[in-house]
């Protein structure tokens, strides 16, 4: 009996059992090295780099003295243009200050001048009216001129802002109600003063001391009510020469009158008038006619 071949044993050995996530290599190398290679490369460089030079808080103090050297460097060139550039503004100043007392002393002279010279054309104008037929025909001249200084029995119109008043807001407080409803007292209404008293029988007025003539102008400038171009401040005084009594009791019963009356009622307006037996008013400064000539009569032969 002729027996089989033996075949030697066949060892069989375990299967090797596969990771789970064999099937996603790429995303486990990722996870495996999430630091770049170089990357990971040039910090070790730099970390070597800075073992051997200064400490982090020793560069930080280096660079703010640093920094603070620069300021007061900056600081410090500034405070030398500044010391340098002081003598300069210094001098310009001096400079303006005497051109300013010098221009100031040349308009003083100037006034000055014009002073004299109106007093010397009032003086020759009442001069020119003596000489022009004397009598009572050159007075009456002077004083409807205004160029004299006159007085006599007449009355006293005292004008005043109210108590409460207060500027308009938009520039034209009257709008059409031809009152005032601020309680300031207004250029129209010592125009309308001093027309209704020119109406009644008023033979000289002033404001405050400036006499009026045919020429004289009453304006306002801002919250300023002007005659002949100077300013006046309130209370008004107005001075009208004539027959006192008379003159009052017609002033008061005229529309300006009563116009008056309706500013102290609704406004608060001040006003007070009295009879007086003698009022003085100064001449006009000058009387300068520029277009108005005498008429003469030529002799026939």
């Amino acid at each position: 009996m002729c027996g089989m071949p033996q075949q030697p044993p066949v060892r069989s050995t375990p299967a090797r059992v596969s990771r789970p996530d064999a099937s996603m290599s790429l995303l486990t190398n990722v996870m495996d090295h999430s630091l770049d290679d170089g990357y990971a490369e040039a910090a070790a460089r730099k970390q070597a780099e800075g073992a051997g030079g200064l400490p982090r808080t020793v560069r930080a103090k280096l660079g703010l003295a640093v920094g603070l050297v620069l300021a007061a460097l900056v600081v410090t060139v500034g405070a030398a243009q500044a010391r340098v550039a002081a003598p300069v503004v210094a001098k310009e100043r001096e400079e303006l200050i005497d051109r300013i007392d010098r221009e100031t002393e040349a308009a003083d002279e100037l006034e000055s001048t014009v002073d004299k010279l109106r007093d010397d054309v009032s003086s020759r104008q009442q001069e020119a009216l003596k000489q022009s037929g004397g009598g009572d025909q050159a007075d009456l001249v002077g004083i409807l001129s205004g160029a004299v200084e006159v007085h006599g029995p007449g009355v006293k119109l005292v004008v005043d802002d109210a108590k409460e008043a207060s500027t308009g807001g938009d520039g034209d407080p009257r709008e059409t109600t031809g009152f005032s409803d601020t309680g300031r007292v207004r250029d129209r209404d010592m125009q309308r003063v001093v027309n209704g008293l020119w109406e009644s029988g008023a033979e000289a007025v002033s404001i405050n001391g400036q006499r009026l003539t045919a020429l004289s102008a009453i304006r306002a400038a801002g919250e300023a009510i002007l005659v002949d171009n100077k300013p006046l401040v309130p209370p008004y005084t107005v001075l009208a020469v004539g027959d006192g009594k008379n003159l009052s009791t017609r002033f008061q019963n005229s529309p300006d009158g009563l116009y008056l009356n309706a500013l102290q009622e609704n406004y608060g307006i001040r006003t007070a008038i009295s009879v007086a037996d003698d009022v003085r008013l100064p001449a006009a400064p000058s009387v300068i006619v520029r277009t108005a000539q005498p008429k003469t009569e030529k002799g026939t032969s």
